[in-house]
């Protein structure tokens, strides 16, 4: 997620299991790697208006933890698309050992209320600066979380490698560990943050989504270099079935709502309740470009990446 990690199921647009190859496409049955949650919401709203299969696409979904857990997969062309938080794909790619990658559309971006850093009830940490000394959870240590939180670190005159210490703890654990006091602070997306204020009274220190850090680009959907130069009607197919669903996901709430529940543990309720990020519907290197920079600012990579390089725009 971006690090948005609910288990999901997988799911297909055709109970053929094939398409017919009409429009000269290079492959037709497709593998995409996706976060059951709310950053793959466009795939799965393809998925059930049939916008794949008008392309001529039959797509099959399995749910993922990371990029880097399928990285055999995507260099062995078993798996075709993934959906990567920026940082994990910037991250993969500035290892020159590892496939390199092309981003072929956006998926998501941060919005007030949907990321932050959560405090328990009556916690004594009342801004930012309180958190000199504590420890903060986080579910990756070179993650969308602790890339977003240290500007604010920073800002709040704190030394993010020295005055706090990041733990490491699983998506599914920490509102236990905020409720307990096994953590003084935990950075959460909803669901996750709707579900600790109600469990456990916690409360936002700080949106991760402000200031420095306001709308930055969460997720995008990335292919390898080898898969778009041996692909390119196929992947043109998939990023106009994909622009469909990202406009309809980016003005419509109602869809995005509905879609939830069908590919995730998420409860209607909860779908229709909590905070969202935004829709991004179009493919911005500048926008991106944020994100390699803040990496390169606090030492998650040690050279600059040129994301333009990385952008490949959809035709149709």
């Amino acid at each position: 997620m971006a690090t948005l990690v609910i288990t999901g199921c997988s799911s297909s647009d055709s109970k053929t299991g094939g398409t017919t190859n009409a429009g000269g496409l290079e492959k037709t049955d497709l593998l995409i790697g996706e976060y059951p949650g709310a950053d793959a919401a466009p795939l799965f709203i393809a998925i059930e208006r049939g916008f794949f299969k008008e392309q001529g696409l039959n797509v099959k979904t399995e749910a993922i933890q990371a990029p880097q857990a399928v990285l055999g997969k995507l260099a062995n062309g078993s798996m075709d698309v993934v959906l990567g938080s920026y940082p994990t794909i910037l991250f993969i790619q500035s290892d020159p050992k590892n496939p390199r990658f092309k981003y072929i559309a956006d998926s998501y971006q941060g919005a007030a209320g949907a990321f932050g850093i959560m405090v328990p009830k009556d916690s004594p940490i009342k801004q930012v600066s309180d958190l000199k000394g504590k420890k903060i959870a986080t579910n990756a240590l070179k993650g969308l979380g602790v890339l977003t939180m240290n500007p604010h670190l920073k800002i709040a005159g704190l030394d993010p490698d020295k005055d706090v210490t990041y733990v490491e703890m699983p998506t599914t654990a920490q509102i236990a560990a905020l409720g307990k006091g096994d953590v003084d602070a935990v950075w959460m997306t909803d669901p996750n943050v709707s579900q600790a204020k109600k469990d456990v009274g916690a409360t936002m220190l700080l949106d991760t989504m402000s200031g420095p850090t306001e709308n930055l680009p969460i997720t995008g959907w990335a292919a390898t270099e080898k898969w778009i130069a041996d692909n390119p009607k196929t992947m043109a197919a998939f990023q106009k079935a994909m622009a469909k669903a990202q406009n309809i996901a980016a003005t419509d709430r109602a869809a995005v709502t509905k879609i939830l529940p069908t590919f995730t543990q998420m409860k209607p309720e909860t779908a229709a309740s909590i905070n969202l990020g935004n829709y991004p519907t179009s493919l911005s290197a500048q926008r991106i470009q944020r994100v390699a920079d803040l990496m390169l600012e606090y030492k998650f990579i040690t050279t600059k990446i040129d994301v333009n390089s990385m952008i490949v725009q959809s035709q149709g």
